[in-house]
């Protein structure tokens, strides 16, 4: 468990990666303003099973091209085994707005109500020197290919996601983007509707 911990006080917390998209400005480069919020959410999880050991955090991604806003959150679980840490990702709950959905939004849900995600393949992260790095290739169809690597340290948070349709990349960009923490509370800068707010 002491894996799980130090893997989740790195990951959690409010990040953006002003500086990278700062840098990308001043070079020309078309890049996004992007927003990371995790947050564990244990606590509006009803009927855990008594040894559980795993944590459910909240993702909350915002993402901000040419004015333009939109958010992704997800559910994931991350649990520790013999291999590493193993992230798997879970439906948003029944009732939730899957555009809108966030921590502070979340209402409490029963655990035998949660549905583990069929097309997501679980990513497995090793800690080396004290980053964390791993990811995983999802076949989300026959079609379609969803990449995911990350690395996560003290100091920053790198995700290089990707979505390939016949092997054409539809969305990703060529380097990761690099999220800094900004603090560990998890307000955003966005409201429930994704609009940011001053």
């Amino acid at each position: 468990m002491i894996q799980l911990d130090n893997f989740v006080s790195m990951m959690t917390g409010h990040f953006d990666n002003k500086e990278q998209f700062d840098m990308m400005q001043a070079t020309g480069k078309i890049y996004p303003y992007a927003e990371h919020v995790n947050t564990v959410c244990n606590d509006k999880i009803k009927n855990l099973p008594k040894d559980f050991n795993g944590k459910f955090v909240v993702e909350e991604s915002y993402y901000e091209t040419n004015g333009k806003r939109h958010a992704s959150p997800h559910l994931f679980l991350i649990t520790e085994n013999e291999e590493g840490i193993l992230l798997s990702s879970y439906e948003i709950p029944e009732g939730e707005d899957k555009n809108t959905f966030s921590y502070k939004t979340m209402k409490n849900v029963d655990y035998s109500e949660l549905k583990k995600s069929e097309k997501f393949t679980p990513a497995l992260y090793h800690e080396k020197n004290g980053v964390w790095e791993g990811g995983s290739t999802s076949q989300f169809s026959p079609v379609m290919t969803f990449k995911l690597w990350e690395r996560f340290s003290n100091s920053f948070l790198e995700v290089s996601e990707s979505m390939e349709i016949n092997g054409k990349r539809t969305f990703g960009y060529d380097d990761p983007i690099v999220y800094k923490r900004v603090r560990a509370g998890v307000e955003s800068k966005y409201n429930s509707q994704g609009q940011r707010e001053s």
